[in-house]
Order: structure tokens, then sequence, then C-alpha cells
């Protein structure tokens, strides 16, 4: 056969590089139950969809280049549920998927391609920061920041990360920049190592205190969503795909619709309690308008008192941020302005319509809040969402107190706003409102006292609010899912394919 011998040598060179850190280090892995960088873009990607990108890629430095099969970076492109994707998957069997001027030109060039030709990037981290001693010395520094938009993010096309190992440097950086970020339990998201950390601040500290899943989706907001294994964070990133257009011109897909799908609106008067003052979950709210088993909630363990998740309403992707009673009575703290804004962000940036749920009672007041910003976290919340061109629809359910009711698209802040009876409109709650105002307790004069309550109450009814045109409809709770469906679709995005103009589309990536 001709080229007998130059097809021989390719076969050993592709064996060699499909072989990554050797049979020991994946046979370690495969024991954990933890998946490698080549199965889990099987694992993901559509079968036999992958086009790979610098197989034959090693290091640069002659003395490793037989230790760097494919340089620690497994690149490319596939598909997810028939959609083109890129893909990094960073191989830590080969010098812990290091970042090195060979990988770093095909992180670049897969990057570009996503970007020029419009599909959503993908990264499966696991890196344990910059290769030494690449990265030493005046060679080093010649090597890194010779691309000024590395880490540029105008967000011309989603992008997911999944951590699931130790992410420090490259893979921290990414997940930073990316849309929506799942992270396996037990993996880390650090600037470096917790050994690094301990001798950096002189005391012993666990690699999960660092950066484990509870710190980053509890604490830092940095994570969307936790798993137990690495299926579950490929599945996580598929679904999260499935809401988002493949890039920042054109509409998210529309789905089919279940059956059955506006049913349960119809029980909607029994999820919400008469009283002001007791708690319900507005998770159950939401799920009763929109399609049956489509809300997919985005950072639920931070800034509890809020939710905020990409739903489906008659097929079409619809973002909701919900004021949640059951945590703090639904007062806004800095963390839920945080959360808020990167969500503003997210469905602006990929055109999709926001709703929000009201039942708001203001802002948590207090001195940790004042310490961490809280003045200009609300501005922030507030300047995000006077630049979303998507459409906006607010709901208000029922208290809408103070400055909040402008943070949750009340006024000109949505382009309509509807109210259920029971909407609550005062500045702040009645029994406070007597106090401040007439400085009188209850137990100094009882009668007078509910006299007053009630005619602020009065006051505060959705009917004199729908007699000045500030709210453009007042609905039955249990029409809601209807009033969304017709609503939206009248401020559909006809003119423009459904695409908006983008205005917040640099914000920066972490709030």
């Amino acid at each position: 056969m001709p080229f007998t011998a130059l097809i021989q040598e390719f076969e050993e060179r592709r064996a060699r590089a499909m072989a990554m850190g050797g049979a020991e280090k994946l046979a370690k892995r495969k024991a954990q139950g933890i998946l490698n960088a080549r199965e889990r873009v099987d694992y993901l990607l559509d079968a036999g969809s992958f086009n790979e990108s610098g197989l034959f890629a090693a290091s640069a430095r002659p003395e490793v280049r037989e230790k760097t099969p494919a340089d620690g970076k497994v690149c490319g492109f596939g598909y997810v549920k028939g959609r083109p994707v890129g893909v990094i998957s960073n191989d830590f069997t080969v010098m812990g998927a290091s970042s090195a001027m060979v990988n770093q030109k095909k992180v670049k060039h897969v990057k570009g391609v996503a970007n020029k030709r419009g599909f959503p990037m993908i990264f499966l981290g696991e890196t344990s920061g910059a290769r030494m001693p690449d990265r030493m010395g005046a060679s080093g520094r010649a090597i890194i920041g010779q691309d000024g938009a590395e880490y540029q993010r105008l967000r011309k096309s989603p992008w997911a990360s999944a951590l699931l190992g130790n992410c420090f440097g490259h893979s921290a950086w990414y997940a930073c920049l990316s849309d929506f970020v799942v992270m396996r339990k037990g993996a880390t998201l650090a600037v470096a190592s917790h050994r690094v950390a301990e001798k950096a601040i002189g005391r012993a500290i666990t690699a999960e205190e660092l950066g484990g899943w509870k710190m980053h989706t509890r604490v830092s907001g940095l994570v969307d969503m936790a798993v137990d294994t690495d299926e579950e964070a490929l599945e996580a990133v598929k679904r999260f795909l499935s809401y988002m257009p493949g890039h920042h011109n054109e509409a998210p897909p529309k789905c089919a619709v279940p059956e059955n799908a506006g049913e349960a609106c119809k029980d909607m008067l029994s999820l919400l309690p008469e009283s002001r003052s007791q708690i319900y979950d507005v998770r159950k709210i939401i799920n009763t308008i929109v399609d049956p088993g489509s809300l997919f909630e985005l950072k639920a363990g931070f800034g509890k008192g809020i939710v905020t998740g990409l739903t489906r309403l008659n097929g079409n992707t619809v973002g909701f941020i919900a004021n949640n009673p059951l945590q703090k009575g639904g007062a806004l703290d800095v963390d839920a302005c945080n959360k808020v804004v990167s969500f503003l962000v997210l469905c602006d940036s990929f055109n999709i319509p926001l709703v929000f749920l009201v039942d708001v009672p203001g802002f948590l007041i207090g001195l940790e809040g004042e310490m961490r910003g809280a003045p200009g976290r609300i501005i922030n919340w507030v300047n995000a969402l006077s630049q979303v061109t998507v459409p906006k629809i607010s709901i208000i359910m029922r208290k809408s107190y103070g400055k909040a009711y402008l943070n949750m698209g009340g006024g000109k802040n949505s382009d309509e706003v509807a109210c259920w009876p029971t909407a609550d409109l005062g500045f702040v709650d009645p029994a406070v409102g007597v106090n401040i105002l007439h400085g009188l307790k209850e137990e100094d004069d009882p009668v007078r006292f509910r006299e007053l309550a009630a005619q602020i109450s009065q006051d505060s009814a959705v009917w004199g609010l729908a007699a000045l045109y500030e709210t453009q409809s007042v609905i039955d709770p249990r029409e809601t899912r209807n009033y969304l469906i017709r609503t939206l679709d009248f401020h559909s995005m006809r003119l423009t394919n459904g695409v908006g103009e983008h205005l917040i589309c640099n914000w920066p990536t972490t709030f």
C-alpha cells in the first residue's frame, strides 16, 4: 500500500495523543468515578460530532514535548442536540492542564471561531494554573498578555463553564467570564490552591473552605448550580444551552408546549396567602404560570430573597425575577442586587424577555448592607434595568414598597405593569407607616392606630394606581399565564426579528 510508513506514523502519533496522560492516571480517575477530558467531550456532544482542533499540539519546550499530548487541552467543535458549539476540555492528566503557549493558541482559535461564526462556547474546567517554568522570567512574560482581548467579554454568544475538579488559573478565569457556571461537589474554584493560600494567610485552610461548592453557591455567588457528578454537570450545561440562542443576533429557540400547560394556573388563589405577612415559596407561583417543568433556576442558594430563573412560556424562553417571601420576607439585600443584575445582563444580551413577580417589602436595612455598598448596588440594578431593551412585564402580586417598587419594574421601568387585586402599593407596611407619620404605637391607642392603618391601606390599594393609569391592567391571578402570553406576544421585537439592542452586553462579568 502506498505511503504505508507515513500512515503508520500518523496512527502511532494519534494513539499517543489519545492516550493522554497515560493508562495509570486514567485508571485512577475511572476508579474515582470521574470522567477524563475526552470522556467529558463524548458525553457532552452528540455522538460522533466532535471535530478536534490541535490533537497533535504539544509543548513548545523541547524537554517536555513528548510528555504533553494535545498540550493538556482537548479543543474543538461539535454539536449539542444538533446545534454547533465550541468546547475546551482541560486534561488534568497532562501536566495538570496547565496553561502554556501552545494550548493557549488552541483556546484562542476555538473562541475566535465561535465568536465569528456565532455559536456557544463550553469550558470544562480542571486546571492547575500557569505552567512553570514556561511563565517564569522575561521569556515567560513575553508569552503572557500577547492577546489584549483574551479576557474580553462582549457576549456575542453564550458561554457555559463546568467546574469538575481543581480549577485554578485558566478554568477560574473563564468560569468568571461565563454566563452559566455549574460545579461538581468536591471541585474547587480559586485563584490558587489552598496550600498556596495557607502560606499567604498563615493558617490552615481546606480546599472546600477556600473555594468549594457551598462557598461559591451561597457566599460569592460565582457558581449558579452545584451537582454530584460530572454527568449531572454536563446535563446542566446542555439544559442551559437549550434556553439560549446560538448568538446575540437571533431569538432563542421555540419549544413544543406540553399538554394541559395552563391547568395549574387555575389553582393560583390557593397559593397566595390572604395575610400579607404570611410567607410562601414563590417558586410554586412561577411553576403554575410557566410551561410544566421548565423552571431552570440560577443561583438558588445566593441572594435567596429573590428567585431568578429561565423558563418557557408557551414554548418561548422567558426570564423570571420573583421576590421570595420565604427568605427574609422577600426583602432585598446586596447579594440579591448582584444576583438580579447578572440575570438582567444575561437575558438582555441574549434576547430573552423578562417577567417580574413582585411581593417586596423593600431593601434590607442595616449596618452590614451599608458596609457592603448597598446604595451603590441598588442603583446599579436600576441603571442596568434602564438599559434593558428586551420586553419587560411586571406583575405586582402583593407588596411593592419604597424604592424597590422601581427596581422590580414599577412605573416606566417595565413595558407593561399589571396588578393582582391583592396588590399593596404602600411606601412601607401600614403599621410602620402609622408610627412614622403619626408617632403612634398600637399599644398607645389601639382604636386610633387601627383607623390610621386602615386609611394608609386604602390609599395603597390597587384601584388608585389603576385610576391614574400607572398600572395598565388589573387581572385575576388565575389569568396570569394567559395575560403574559398575550402581552409578550404584543411586545415581541418584530422589527428586529426578536433581537434587542444589547446595551449592557459588556457589563462587568461578575456583577
